[in-house]
């Protein structure tokens, strides 16, 4: 097996590892397959375009379906935390033009 196909192994296992580690909600996990993810691009920048063009293209949109797999965690996480009152830290700027998080908190009951 080549280092070219070896490298190209370990991007798939990462992306594999990535997607069980977002199905499985498991941060742990995720950060360890994104440090893999990148450590074997890292190795793939080493080769000619075009020598790894096909098998790149098929394991890109592997990628890409990870990430809207994790756009979609993350607004899932984001509506939890509106629901219990938190909201995302988002600067805004007050007309000072000084940056400022705004929170507003949001009652769940009256009493």
């Amino acid at each position: 097996m080549s280092d070219a196909q070896a490298s190209l192994e370990r991007l798939a296992s990462a992306l594999a590892d990535e997607r069980e580690a977002l199905i499985a909600h498991d941060v742990d996990a995720l950060m360890r397959s994104t440090r893999d993810k990148i450590v074997a691009l890292r190795e793939l920048e080493t080769y000619p375009d075009g020598e790894l063009s096909g098998p790149l293209a098929e394991l890109a949109e592997f990628n890409r379906a990870n990430g809207a797999l994790l756009a979609r965690r993350r607004r899932e996480v984001n509506w939890a935390l509106r629901h219990l009152g938190r909201m995302e830290s988002a600067p805004a700027y007050d007309a000072s033009g000084r940056a400022e998080l705004t929170s507003r908190p949001r009652e769940l009951a009256v009493a």
